[in-house]
């Protein structure tokens, strides 16, 4: 009689704990119905949910790209075109355009930190290619740009059609124009540095013949010493797109709301102006 007592009370306390494991999962779940259920309820994804409870929008933007993000070393203040539309961005999805940090990426490094969730978007003259659309998603363009030759005033190098393959030329890593002028001239000689400053060292050295990027880049380094020029025309279509981890759609679909707003109130038209120094193309 005991030992069945006891087998009846061991079968108790069996049942009522997986009661419990289940009443657990239960509420569980209730609670992710419930927070999945207040993002519905907002009109929000995960994705805009939590840059909104974080409070800032964490973008990754060029800081040695003269016209589009440079970091000034004197202030510490990164100034450009696209630091003008990542604040528009900021705006439209928080309310406050200096509701941002800004986080330094390179052409090699944009990309992965994107993908392990160091920033929200990549906002860095990046060209969208079909290659890139499988790690990434874009916004609609939002600059036109085209790749194009700088080199030293006086240079024998005029144009593509002046170079060889013995011509020294100077680009940057991860940069789409490595590989459009491996293309366009087979057998050429590319020597890649982390950034475009180190590039533009480099060709200030004597380094190699020419360097090669989007031209609006260009004409950002030729701005800086006037014993550089860009030659030749644009050789390349290079359109810039945002670029925002695959799969969050809200976001993708926020920034193609704010590059609207902007187009249609003319705030893109002023901001292309201060930067470029010219009114887009119609």
């Amino acid at each position: 009689m005991n030992k069945s007592m006891k087998s009846f009370k061991w079968l108790g306390a069996l049942l009522l704990a997986a009661m419990l494991v289940i009443s657990g999962c239960g509420n569980n779940n209730d609670g992710n119905a419930a927070e999945g259920n207040n993002a519905a309820a907002s009109g929000d994804s995960a994705a805009i949910a939590k840059i909104k409870e974080r409070g800032k929008l964490l973008v990754g933007v060029k800081y040695d790209t003269r016209l589009f993000g440079l970091k000034d070393p004197a202030s510490g203040n990164v100034e450009g075109f696209d630091i003008d539309i990542s604040k528009a961005i900021a705006k439209h999805i928080l309310g406050d355009e200096n509701a941002i940090e800004l986080k330094e990426v390179t052409s090699k490094t944009r990309i992965p930190m994107l993908n392990n969730g160091e920033i929200d978007m990549v906002v860095a003259t990046m060209t969208i290619t079909e290659e890139r659309k499988k790690e990434v998603d874009f916004s609609d363009v939002y600059f036109q740009a085209g790749q194009s030759l700088l080199v030293k005033k006086g240079s024998p190098i005029t144009g593509l059609e002046d170079v060889t393959k013995d011509t020294k030329i100077l680009g940057s890593k991860g940069a789409t124009s490595i590989k459009n002028i491996k293309e366009k001239v087979p057998g050429v000689t590319v020597l890649e540095f982390d950034n475009y400053q180190d590039a533009f060292s480099a060709l200030k050295a004597g380094q190699g013949d020419a360097l090669t990027t989007d031209d609006a880049i260009l004409y950002g380094m030729a701005s800086q010493d006037p014993d550089f020029e860009v030659v030749g025309e644009p050789f390349t279509d290079e359109p810039y797109g945002i670029a925002i981890q695959k799969g969050n759609s809200d976001v993708v679909q926020a920034v193609n709301d704010t590059l609207a707003e902007l187009k249609e109130s003319g705030d893109y038209d002023t901001i292309y102006t201060k930067w470029i120094g010219k009114a887009p193309a119609k």
